[in-house]
C-alpha cells in the first residue's frame, strides 16, 4: 500500500511512484498546506515553466483546515488553463487526440478542491490504462511503509530518476524534468507508460 496526497494534474514523479505501487491510498485526512501540487501544476509554455493555479475558498473554521474540505473559487480558472494548455500543446503529437476528455474536466463545476484532483486522477488512470484501484483515508496517517506523500510539495528535492523525453520547448529552454504528467501525456500519448515504468 502506497500512501499519496491527491494533487491536481500530478507531477510525472508523482505517476511514476503511482504506477509502480501495488495499491494506492489518498490521504485525504491532512491538514491543507499552500504552495503544493494539492491545486497547481507546471506545464511547458513557450516562455518556459509556467505556473496553473487553482485559487481556492479557506473554510471559515478556527484551526487549521483539511484538504477534503477545501473550496474552489467560483472563477473562470478552467477557462485560463485550457486556454493555457491549448497555447502551449496545441502542435504536440497527441494533445488534439486528448482534448476532449480533458474538456469533461474544465468544463465541469465543482465546489471541492478533492473533486478535482480526484477527477485528473480518474483522466489519467483511464486514458493511460493504468488500472489503479484506490481508496482513502479514514484517519490521519501517521506512518506508513510507502508513504510518498512528499511528492505533493512542490519544492521537493527527492525526486524520483526520470527518463527524458522530447518536449515542445526543449530547444530553446532545454528539458524540464517533472512538469505535469499532461506534458509526458500530449508528448508520448500511450508510449507515456514507458517512461513511467520502474527499471
Amino acid at each position: 500500500m502506497a500512501l499519496f496526497i491527491p494533487t491536481y494534474f500530478s507531477p510525472i514523479s508523482q505517476y511514476k511512484a503511482i504506477l509502480n505501487s501495488d495499491s494506492v491510498i489518498f490521504e485525504i485526512e491532512d491538514n491543507f498546506q499552500k504552495q503544493t501540487y494539492r491545486n497547481r501544476c507546471y506545464i511547458y509554455g513557450a516562455n518556459g515553466k509556467q505556473l496553473l493555479n487553482i485559487p481556492l475558498l479557506y473554510p471559515k473554521t478556527d484551526g487549521r483546515k483539511k484538504t477534503k474540505d477545501i473550496l474552489v473559487e467560483d472563477s473562470n480558472w478552467q477557462k485560463r488553463h485550457y486556454t493555457s494548455l491549448k497555447t502551449a500543446y496545441n502542435h504536440s503529437p497527441f494533445f488534439e487526440f486528448y482534448k476532449d476528455d480533458l474538456l469533461l474536466i474544465l468544463n465541469k463545476k465543482y465546489k471541492y478542491l478533492l473533486d478535482v484532483n480526484i477527477d485528473t486522477f480518474l483522466f489519467i488512470n483511464n486514458v493511460l490504462e493504468l488500472s489503479k484501484e484506490h481508496t482513502y483515508s479514514e484517519h490521519y496517517i501517521d506512518t506508513s511503509s510507502s508513504d510518498l506523500r512528499y511528492l505533493a510539495n512542490s519544492k521537493n528535492k527527492q525526486e524520483l530518476s526520470l527518463k527524458k523525453y522530447t518536449q515542445n520547448f526543449d530547444a530553446k529552454y532545454g528539458f524540464i524534468k517533472n512538469l505535469s504528467i499532461l506534458d509526458l501525456l500530449f508528448m508520448e500519448g500511450p508510449n507515456s507508460i514507458s517512461f513511467l515504468i520502474k527499471k
